[in-house]
């Protein structure tokens, strides 16, 4: 027989060979168990197996994810777990897993198309692409990489960024394949590579770094390939970071500190065949001054006169020997401490082991699973939402009514990722209806002239420490409204409007001003000091009588997600230890949460469609808000693009989903008032919401006058079926039944 089409293309598509080796996997514990299905833990040993039999006989095998051990053996139970969540899931048309006795098998109607025949031939097909998929694996040339990078990288950045096959080459095959080579001994070496994060960096490039002294492009001298902005040529360099920046010390005196240094390396190390000069050009505009004064020595190779391999190998084989000889000489030789090893890497954007976008659905399945398992529960996507919402802007609000769990859903989400009370990562802030300044959050100088730090400028203080800069940090401010958020959090607003890009980070503003700090001592520790990008602010608020209302400068630059909608008849699973957090995830750094843009330009030119799809949307809605002068401007189209397009990048919701969620939390929160206009502009946005699959009729002139046939659609719990947005048709139906029975409405009221 002939493989169904359906079936016999499932391997078309990889980056990896784990469908090829999951298959086989499971088609061999069938046939030793003779059994319709198979025990997953027993599939997942013949998995890891296969991987680390290739790996101890030196076969080269796909690379465990960046934030696991190398060496596949040593991988936890836990981590196979996360790996295998993909393939699972792409291959789901095909298998099931039943987690009730943790068994996994073809579906019925798979197996029934298949029979033996069919099974036979899927294993040969699985054999036949995983042989295929090894033998191009192991035909290594550098130079080969080299020439594709510089003919197809200038092309590649008018292309959608996420999952292109140059990423995949640079920060995975490139350092899978220079591992191989004998003198890159893994014990020492840490090999890396970037085109950006979450947007196409301008100079590409791949690194080694010696972990004895850096484990980190943000640190230490390393040796490096840069690829010129313009792909005309790449440079085998050995670097050096920039340790003072010129804020600190002025341009001249940050140039004369690296020239001295970079005179004073190259008598230290042979350097033989390099150029020990500054006519590196790698960017065509900024900061090619630093480029010149950092760089060591270097080897050009322009692009069509990249020499053969052998002379590349051979010329990285002593590029790595004067590497090692700096190192072991001259950096860990304590009479060489003179030599400062510590360095902040500035013309090398920085990247902290980046969370591949395929890896972030089962990151977050991982989360939303250690949150049932302490007994909460959340309506679908939630926890997507949530996540999308941090991404798209630092600042969330979790509004509804009381014992909801809005607290415990930012407790235990930082909780999964590590960041709980006992370590300091997650710091929960009550607020008090006395609030009246930033004075409370922020701090004060005290009569005797000393500053005296608030709660969350505690917080920030230890943030950015350097041992925990990169660790995400969560600050939950309960019942936010209680006081006037306008009051007391107007400098964060501000100081959050002023966030732009600064040596590959995220930096503002400072939050304190000069004044307020009354010695040399608390402008070292509060000077300068804006809010690190590793924070994310979430308040929780109850709308009620006892509270204030948000004003529209509050809802601009927050996203507002509601719990009001409840079942109550949801129950524990099973109970676990308190604290226990997986570990995987508690490894994550402050990237997964942190945003990748901020203006729409780090991104229009990879989802342009996206962008020009969702803006048009926009477009036809704010034409109905300006009636009731609740139109928005830029900040929001910005913050729902990006909402979009992570979405889009982690395929986390369908598109029309995703909009739904934006619909309800940017533009719904703005609706409110007792006039006839605002009855017109819900009667319109209920009508978009729904759609067209409906029963639903509209006749807009009688529901002017009586909209209770249509809001009365949802009474009792009800849901018509066939929505385009059923969310916001809800939340809408239910301000508009406000209108009718109070004669005033606003999204808080329902």
């Amino acid at each position: 027989m002939t493989l169904p089409e359906s079936i016999g293309q499932i391997f078309r598509k990889k980056q990896k060979s784990y469908k090829m080796v999951l298959i086989l996997s499971l088609i061999e514990e069938l046939k030793s168990t003779n059994q319709e299905r198979a025990a997953f833990d027993k599939v997942k040993e013949r998995f890891l197996g296969y991987y680390i039999q290739q790996q101890d006989n030196g076969q080269r095998v796909d690379e465990t994810p960046s934030r696991y051990p190398a060496r596949w053996r040593e991988l936890t139970k836990g981590q196979l777990n996360t790996i295998l969540t993909t393939p699972v899931k792409v291959l789901s048309e095909m298998l099931s897993v039943d987690p009730e006795d943790n068994s996994i098998g073809f579906k019925p109607e798979v197996k029934r198309q298949l029979g033996e025949a069919g099974l036979s031939q899927l294993e040969n097909l699985a054999q036949e692409e995983l042989h295929e998929y090894n033998s191009a694996m192991q035909q290594f040339s550098l130079k080969k990489h080299l020439e594709n990078i510089m003919e197809h990288y200038v092309q590649a950045k008018r292309e959608p960024f996420k999952d292109h096959s140059l990423g995949t080459l640079l920060r995975r095959t490139i350092p899978s394949e220079l591992r191989a080579l004998p003198f890159l001994n893994e014990e020492y070496y840490k090999i890396q590579g970037s085109i950006g994060q979450g947007k196409w960096a301008d100079v590409p490039w791949f690194s080694i770094l010696d972990k004895r002294i850096t484990s980190t492009t943000q640190s230490g001298e390393y040796v490096v390939y840069l690829f010129a902005e313009d792909m005309s040529a790449v440079y085998l360099s050995f670097a050096q970071g920039v340790t003072i920046t010129p804020k600190e010390k002025g341009s001249n005196d940050k140039y004369t500190y690296l020239r001295n240094k970079t005179q004073e390396i190259r008598k230290l190390i042979p350097l033989t065949n390099m150029n020990k000069d500054e006519n590196i050009q790698l960017l065509g505009h900024g900061r090619g001054k630093d480029y010149q004064a950092s760089t060591v020595a270097y080897i050009k190779y322009e692009r069509g006169k990249v020499p053969s391999d052998e002379t590349l190998i051979q010329d990285l084989q002593n590029v790595v020997e004067d590497y090692r000889i700096y190192v072991e000489e001259h950096v860990l030789n304590e009479t060489a401490s003179t030599l400062e090893v510590e360095s902040v890497t500035e013309y090398i954007e920085s990247v902290l082991e980046p969370i591949e976008d395929a890896e972030v659905p089962s990151i977050l399945h991982h989360i939303q699973s250690h949150i049932r398992r302490q007994g909460f529960f959340f309506p679908e996507h939630l926890i997507e939402n949530f996540y999308l919402s941090l991404k798209a802007k630092p600042l969330v609000i979790l509004a509804g009514i009381s014992g909801t769990g809005k607290t415990r859903l930012v407790k235990l989400f930082a909780e999964a990722l590590g960041a709980t009370r006992d370590n300091g990562q997650f710091r929960l802030i009550p607020v008090r209806p006395d609030w009246s300044d930033p004075a409370d959050l922020l701090g004060y100088k005290d009569l005797s002239g000393r500053f005296q730090p608030g709660p969350m400028m505690q917080v920030f203080v230890e943030a950015r420490q350097p041992e925990n800069r990169h660790q995400p940090y969560f600050i939950c401010l309960d019942e936010m409204n209680l006081a006037r958020v306008e009051h007391y959090f107007s400098d964060l607003l501000s100081v959050l409007e002023t966030q732009e890009w600064r040596e590959g980070e995220i930096q503002t503003q400072a939050l304190i001003s000069p004044a307020t700090l009354g010695n040399p001592e608390d402008e070292r520790t509060y000077g300068g000091l804006g809010i690190p990008e590793n924070v994310f602010l979430i308040g929780t608020v109850n709308m009620d009588e006892t509270t204030h209302p948000f004003s529209k400068k509050v809802l601009d630059r927050a996203s507002t997600l509601e719990f009001n909608y409840i079942n109550l008849q949801q129950y524990p699973q099973e109970a676990v230890q308190a604290g226990d957090v997986p570990a995987e995830l508690a490894e994550l750094n402050h990237l997964f949460v942190r945003s990748d843009y901020l203006k729409l330009a780090d991104a229009y030119d990879n989802y342009q469609e996206l962008v020009v799809r969702t803006t048009g949307r926009l477009v036809k809605i704010n034409a109905l808000l300006e009636d009731i002068h609740a139109h928005v401007g830029f900040r929001v189209r910005d913050a729902v693009c990006f909402y979009m397009i992570y979405n889009e990048r982690y395929g986390l919701m369908d598109e029309e989903e995703a909009f739904d969620w934006q619909l309800l939390q940017k533009i719904l929160p703005r609706i409110q008032g007792s006039h006839s206009s605002v009855r017109r502009v819900l009667l319109s946005l209920i009508k978009e919401a729904t759609g067209q699959g409906t029963s639903l009729t509209f006749n807009m002139e009688s529901l002017m006058e009586d909209a209770s046939p249509l809001y009365l659609a949802w009474a009792g719990g009800k849901t018509p079926l066939g929505l385009k947005h059923p969310q916001s048709a809800r939340k809408l139906a239910y301000m508009l039944r406000r209108l009718e029975e109070d004669g005033f409405t606003s999204y808080w009221l329902s």
